[in-house]
Formats: structure tokens, C-alpha cells, sequence
């Protein structure tokens, strides 16, 4: 279990706080996991991917959850905290192990397999929140990834949401929809329920269409209007758009010059979203550098390894050239 001091609170006043279940990753080589040989060791998990892009983009982010107090448990907290995000509300526990994922590409396409049944993080319980924590950020990143891992999941993302109202703390929301996890129709009463408490919606085109039961672009958008929320719509054709009360603004993509590994895009998007809007951007703006960041991100084999820096992004924001040697 994580230790915390009244003098590290007061220290530490996160901007960003989210939390989630991340889990080891095991990677297959060009072979595929059955016959390869040895697999690339890492974790996964979209929560602390958007901590860590965020930690990365020179914002102060504290992530928690529940992890087995195991080799890849271990493993996951030390590094996230490595990468300057405060891990310290999460816990390792030695009644439930650390959630695993199998993942290889084949053939062009992309197979995951989820080891995460009764998992540490499927543990996390409303009383596991921390308010006084909560409280002090300006924004409380959620995803639908983790009402999805068990009922007291769900509890505690909705009292983790009542607890953001009462202080004024702002809620993101990504619905990062799994139908690995659970059907769309229960998926569908959680998420749109969900939706309608945030203030920045984050969903994809395709999450849509089968959460709203229509493949109507005007319909959809129609839908967003109303939703408090500022909502972000990713994955459209090359451009991700910003839903106005009067007009939809498409955003361009910034191209990848070397697609690896298309995981971890849209968590990188939503830590360079968030960061613009941090920084005081304009909505279109946050949103160029959210398009940036999940560029970078798929340049490189895992979900967050590639995720930049503030210096590496402005970089390429302001077309600075780059100096090898």
C-alpha cells in the first residue's frame, strides 16, 4: 500500500487526476505470440496512458488504482511514478492479481487477449476514494473502460463524479467503448447515462454510431448539442471535429510519417486535448495538439512509450526543425 503525508498533499496540487485499471502487456513478435520465441514486456492501460502523456506535456497528474502486489503490479506503479505522475492514492494488494493482455499483429490486423476476471482494479470500491484529493484538481479524467470492469467499478466512478460537483472539479469523459467487457446494450444505458454528467466528451465517430443506433453524421451531431458537455468528436475521415451550438469545426490530423502501433492513439489525443485546454487554447486549438500527440503515439510499439514531451510537441507545432547531430 502507497504511503502519502498531510506535507506531500500540500505539495502537491494535481491538475489532472484520473484513475483506472493498467494492466502488463505482453507484445508478440513478427511471428505472433505462438510462435514467437521471447514477447516485449510493458503495460497498458488508457487512464495512466492520459496521466503520463500529460506528465510528459509538463502538467502535474495524479493517477490510482488497484494493482496486484505482483512482478508487473510493481512494475506499473514504480514507472508511472518514474514518470512524475503522483501514484499516491494507488495500492497494491496481495488478494487479487495485476490484469494481463496478450497482443500481436498479424496479417494487418491487430488481436488482443484480456486476462483481467477478478482482477485487482475490478476490486476498487467507492470507499476507496480519496475526496480531499479529488477536490483539489481542476479536472477528473474518466473512461468507460472501467464502469465496464465490475458493478462496484461503476459505483465508484459515479460517486468519483459526485464528489468533482460538489467541488467544482470538471469532468472529462472518453467512453473508450469495450465490447470485449460487456454488451452494448448495457454499455449503451452506462455510457450515454455518463455522458450526460460530463463537461468535455471525448467519443469517437464509431463509438457513436453504436451508442446512438444511427450511422447519420447531423444525427449524431445533433445528439452532442444536447449534452452540456463541450464535445469532441475523433475519427472522422482524416480530422477529428469540434461541436459547436452552430457550427462543427474540422480539425486535420497531422499525418504519421511511420505507423507502428495504432494503440494508445486516442488516450495520447485526450492528454494533449487536455493539456491545450490547460494552457488556455481554444477548443480548435487543444484539439490540433490532441491530433499531434496521438500522431506521435502510434510511431512507436507500445500504448505510451511514444507519448512526447512539451518540448517535442512544440517542436513540431511550430515547425522547428529537428538537429540529429
Amino acid at each position: 500500500m502507497s504511503v502519502h503525508t498531510e506535507a506531500g498533499e500540500a505539495a502537491f496540487r494535481p491538475e489532472v487526476i484520473t484513475f483506472g485499471e493498467t494492466m502488463g502487456l505482453l507484445i508478440g513478435g513478427s511471428k505472433g505470440i505462438e510462435h514467437s520465441a521471447s514477447l516485449d514486456k510493458s503495460f497498458g492501460g488508457a487512464e495512466s496512458t492520459v496521466a503520463m502523456g500529460l506528465a510528459r506535456l509538463g502538467h502535474r497528474v495524479g493517477w490510482f488504482s488497484l494493482l496486484g502486489d505482483d512482478p508487473m503490479g510493481r512494475l506499473i506503479l514504480k514507472t508511472i511514478r518514474g514518470e512524475g505522475v503522483d501514484v499516491s492514492r494507488a495500492r497494491l494488494t496481495a488478494e487479487a492479481p495485476t490484469g494481463l493482455i496478450l497482443r500481436e499483429q498479424l496479417a494487418g490486423k491487430m488481436s488482443v487477449y484480456y486476462y483481467r476476471k477478478f482482477s485487482a482494479a475490478s476490486r476498487m470500491r467507492p470507499e476507496d476514494l480519496d475526496a480531499g484529493y479529488l477536490s483539489q484538481a481542476k479536472f477528473l479524467h474518466l473512461t468507460g473502460i472501467t464502469p465496464a470492469l465490475s458493478p462496484n467499478c461503476r459505483d465508484t466512478v459515479r460517486e468519483a463524479i459526485r464528489i468533482a460537483k460538489s467541488s467544482g472539479v470538471k469532468v472529462v469523459f472518453d467512453p473508450n467503448l469495450r465490447l470485449k467487457l460487456w454488451g452494448l446494450d448495457e454499455a449503451r444505458a452506462v455510457l450515454l447515462e455518463l455522458a450526460e454528467e460530463a463537461d468535455y466528451f471525448l467519443p469517437g465517430l464509431d463509438e457513436l454510431k453504436l451508442l446512438y443506433e444511427t450511422d447519420d453524421f447531423e444525427e449524431i451531431v445533433g445528439r452532442l448539442r444536447g449534452l452540456k458537455a463541450q464535445s469532441i468528436l475523433k475519427g472522422g475521415d482524416d480530422e477529428t471535429y469540434v461541436i459547436g451550438p452552430d457550427e462543427v469545426v474540422a480539425v486535420p490530423y497531422f499525418k504519421a510519417k511511420h505507423f507502428v502501433d495504432p494503440i494508445g492513439a486516442g488516450d495520447g489525443f485526450c492528454a494533449g486535448f487536455l493539456s491545450g485546454i490547460l494552457r488556455g487554447f481554444s477548443p480548435v486549438e487543444a484539439v490540433r495538439l490532441g491530433n499531434l500527440v496521438g500522431s506521435l503515439v502510434v510511431q512507436t510499439i507500445g500504448d505510451w512509450e511514444g507519448l512526447p514531451t512539451r518540448e517535442e510537441a512544440d517542436a513540431v507545432l511550430n515547425d522547428k526543425a529537428h538537429v540529429e547531430r
